[in-house]
């Protein structure tokens, strides 16, 4: 049997396994409400991170390109980039699905597989570095909006103490002080 066979077979197991160390980055009580409450509505993080996270790892299984790998970590990292995780944190819980996949392996397997798990964690691993690539995008996004919002805070100031004068465009300055 194929390691990506057995990966298959385990699927369940495993994503229950990520899932329950992905949500240990929590606090417990946050970590307990994301567990046990199934409502995607009353917990948009616990079902963002279900979904994703059965979503990337059928993502490592057919070996899909970054561009879908990106699609599809988004919606994780794009919650974990506003909650103010580092971006150890953020991306780290994509490695933490290696140990699981190594249990697993190592129950079913021995020697053989080892090539085939070297191939697999090497997928592994390009995913937390599109997952970090999309970190970044969500954070550089934050930042500029921030940005905006102060650029606009102190446009408004300076209009409401008069200090801003409209300037008819079309109207050219030609008066050199």
């Amino acid at each position: 049997m194929a390691l990506v066979d057995l990966l298959e077979a385990k699927k369940e197991t495993i994503c229950k396994k990520w899932f329950e160390t992905v949500i240990s980055d929590y606090a417990p009580d946050a970590a307990a409400f994301f567990q046990n409450t199934a409502n995607e509505f009353a917990n948009p993080v616990g079902a963002t991170a279900r979904k994703s996270l059965d979503a990337l790892f059928d993502a490592l299984l057919s070996g899909r390109d970054d561009a879908a790998v990106a699609g599809i970590i988004d919606p994780m990292i794009r919650i974990r980039a506003v909650q103010a995780f580092s971006p150890s944190r953020a991306t780290g819980f994509v490695f933490s699905l290696k140990p699981i996949v190594r249990e697993v392996v190592k129950k079913h397997r021995a020697r053989e597989s080892a090539g085939e798990l070297i191939r697999f964690e090497a997928r592994i691993d390009r995913m937390a570095l599109v997952g970090f690539d999309v970190f970044m995008q969500c954070r550089e996004k934050i930042y500029e909006l921030k940005t905006n919002e102060e650029r606009s805070k102190t446009y408004k100031a300076f209009a409401r103490a008069g200090l801003i004068k409209d300037v008819n465009p079309e109207e050219p300055n030609l008066k050199f002080i």
